[in-house]
């Protein structure tokens, strides 16, 4: 990781061979240590000021001893020559989802917590957080939640399936200010997912669920990204990658994403528009069952244009990227004027709609689906959703914020990875897509 200080030194990150552990504050020697050892209430040398209105989290020096036959993982010892316990073959195969915690000022581990407060969750997936134990716990005792307990893991691999694993990344003292950016929260935010990213392209994690960082703060010298979309698809070398939001059947991809408005139009061309809506239809079909789908592209200038009098790329750009998609057997319709678009339902006709910039079909999405919306990154070779909202600094702990949009991110990731996978089996045996498609099942 190429972060700047007060972040130092990494490589005390995930020690191999203590031979002792400090989890929740408190030390066990290995012969002491419960096999099933969970976060729980700090002990007296856990310190909370209150500093100008702002917590610091003291966190203690870890203590060792002297054992080169036993290592210690996941809350458990064992001998270095002893077989790691395996887990039960049915249970290997649910969902490993790895979460980022996101900005530690916002939100972010307010709805982790809330939303897997539910123990029915672990029914579904295994989670797996990447995030600061000291932060989780200080959060957990901020909203009353002692019942609540994290698993305190070294390695995405060793998960335990029937519980909310925590794998830390980072054990120094942090500074907590509610509703403040901060430099170290935005290297935490990135540190968490660089470890993440890590796992995912180990095969240690399934699918990526990301907490909502200040694009602000995350950036450095190292991290030169306007958001988790450009740096994801960077990570991965992928081009023909496409933002969408997604809430039930309402589905907008974006030709432009972060960008300034005042650059939007020097960023459309003929071939980005025909790149996005192949990307677009592609995960349509892929990712969400709709076998041939309906997509309507927005106009950039009002009016659309009025036949090039308020702006020419609607027939310069947009018409002609439309016949190109349309011999290439994608459906779409466009360029309809945005300002009426969605206000006379006309949206309700189609499965997705591609907006030409941010603020167009982010402003009509959250709207219509501000607490419940998932933002989804399609074209990726791996599954990554993320609740709509940002870090939501004005409301951070007080604890009135919702895990709704947090929680629809988990379940929407588990239905595209499911809808992969009927995908794949579809496509590889052409006789049963066949067969699906004389029954006339579109997906939706």
């Amino acid at each position: 990781m190429d972060v700047n200080d007060p972040i130092e030194e990494q490589e005390e990150q995930f020690p191999e061979e203590n031979e002792s552990e400090t989890l929740g504050g408190e030390d066990f020697e290995l012969d002491e240590q419960p096999e099933d050892f969970e976060l729980v209430e700090e002990p007296e040398d856990f310190v909370v000021e209150q500093i100008e209105d702002t917590d610091v989290v003291e966190i203690p020096e870890e203590e060792t001893v002297e054992d080169d036959d036993l290592i210690i993982e996941d809350g458990l010892s064992f001998d270095q020559d002893q077989e790691r316990p395996n887990l039960p073959q049915e249970e290997i195969q649910r969902f490993r989802i790895g979460i980022t915690s996101g900005d530690f000022n916002g939100i972010g581990y307010e709805v982790i917590i809330k939303t897997f407060a539910d123990q029915q969750m672990l029914d579904l997936l295994i989670p797996i957080i990447y995030g600061s134990a000291k932060v989780a716990s200080y959060y957990r005792k901020a909203l009353n939640m002692t019942d609540f307990n994290f698993f305190p893991i070294r390695r995405a691999e060793h998960a335990d399936p029937k519980r909310v694993n925590l794998l830390n990344i980072f054990e120094r003292e942090v500074r907590i200010e509610f509703g403040k950016s901060s430099e170290v929260a935005g290297q935490l935010s990135v540190l968490a997912l660089e470890q993440a990213v890590s796992d995912l392209k180990n095969n240690q994690i399934d699918i990526l669920v990301t907490g909502p960082v200040n694009k602000k703060n995350i950036q450095s010298p190292g991290f030169n990204f306007p958001g988790h979309t450009e740096y994801l698809a960077s990570k991965f070398g992928c081009e023909d990658y496409l933002m969408m939001m997604v809430w039930e059947k309402l589905k907008i991809g974006f030709l432009t994403g972060h960008i300034p408005l005042k650059d939007v139009a020097g960023k459309l061309s003929r071939e980005l528009v025909l790149k996005k809506l192949r990307a677009f239809n592609h995960s349509l079909i892929k990712d969400f069952g709709i076998r041939k789908p309906r997509i309507a592209l927005l106009g950039l200038n009002p009016h659309a244009g009025e036949n090039n009098l308020l702006g020419s790329e609607e027939e310069d750009i947009f018409l002609p990227a439309i016949h190109d998609a349309l011999e290439e057997n994608i459906l779409v319709v466009g360029p309809y004027p945005a300002d009426s678009f969605f206000g006379t339902l006309t949206y309700t006709g189609f499965d997705g709609i591609m907006a030409v910039y941010h603020d167009q079909g982010l402003i009509p999405f959250k709207t219509f689906a501000f607490d419940k919306g998932v933002n989804y990154t399609a074209g990726l070779p791996f599954i990554r959703t993320s609740p709509a909202h940002g870090t939501a600094y004005e409301i951070a702990g007080k604890n009135e914020a919702s895990p709704d949009s947090f929680r629809q991110a988990v379940y929407l990731a588990i239905d595209i990875y499911k809808k992969r996978k009927e995908y794949e089996e579809l496509t590889a045996n052409p006789l049963q897509k066949s067969e699906a498609a004389e029954e006339g099942t579109d997906g939706e």
